[in-house]
């Protein structure tokens, strides 16, 4: 049977010190020295980071097909922060759809999960402490598969006349957009050149002559061709044999005389 260690006495206190630590008013001091340490490591935390500011802002997201959307941006505060997440100005609260998450250092995120349409909207945080706040917003947007929403139709022209054959594009995240002259991509040059912006494409043929005349095809090309084809208005949208699956046009005829 094994004995109990002997019970250890106290270590003396050094040479000259006469403080008992059982006495109320050195134990008070000792609590008044840690506090201001403690305020001394925090005012110096706090010239180190600054005022509290947002290190990286919120970007907008789209949400792809089977995932979740996450809304992420960093911040720098002390002490730490309250954050709150906001959509169409409705705060948020932590759970199984809407999750909040926190990745040292600096780095706070919003996952959206079991995504819906109504999922596709303007989000917004709040962080603040006692030092001040800061806001910031951005949008789930939704994938829209490419399509030609309105072509050109069939254009006669007069040999040596300037034309221009729009088309109106549908698209997100926006996909690339070309023309062909019968059947051959069209690159472009100071005579024949295509422009495009957020919702159109427009081919000008400056000084058309007879060679001109043909079929032209608008076409647009997504990262996602197997979304290329969910839009239930399809026809007259065609995708050629030996092209990407993501590309779709429609085809203009133009007739110089």
């Amino acid at each position: 049977m094994s004995k109990a260690p002997p019970t250890r006495k106290p270590a003396a206190p050094p040479p000259g010190c006469t403080l008992d630590i059982n006495d109320p008013q050195v134990q008070k001091a000792a609590i008044l020295i840690q506090a201001s340490y403690q305020d001394h490591r925090s005012r110096k935390e706090l010239r180190e980071k600054g005022p509290l500011r947002e290190l990286e802002p919120l970007k907008n997201v789209v949400l792809l097909e089977c995932s979740a959307a996450k809304l992420t941006c960093s911040v720098s505060a002390f002490p730490d922060p309250f954050i709150r997440w906001g959509k169409d100005r409705k705060e948020l609260r932590n759970g199984p759809k809407y999750r909040y998450v926190f990745k040292d250092p600096d780095v706070v995120a919003l996952v959206v999960r079991d995504r819906e349409l109504a999922d596709l909207s303007q989000y917004s945080i709040n962080v603040s402490n006692p030092f001040g706040q800061c806001s910031d917003s951005a949008r789930i947007l939704g994938e829209v598969p490419a399509k030609i929403q309105k072509g050109q139709d069939n254009t006669k022209a007069r040999n040596g006349a300037t034309v221009t054959l729009i088309a109106e594009i549908l698209g997100e995240p926006a996909p690339d957009m070309g023309w062909a002259e019968n059947g051959e991509d069209t690159e472009g040059d100071y005579r024949m050149f295509f422009e495009i912006d957020s919702t159109s494409t427009t081919l000008t043929i400056r000084q058309a002559t007879l060679e001109d005349s043909g079929k032209y095809e608008e076409f647009v090309e997504m990262d996602h061709p197997s979304l290329a084809w969910m839009w239930p208005e399809r026809d007259p949208q065609t995708r050629r044999p030996g092209r990407s699956p993501g590309r779709v046009g429609q085809t203009t005829l133009l007739h110089l005389a």
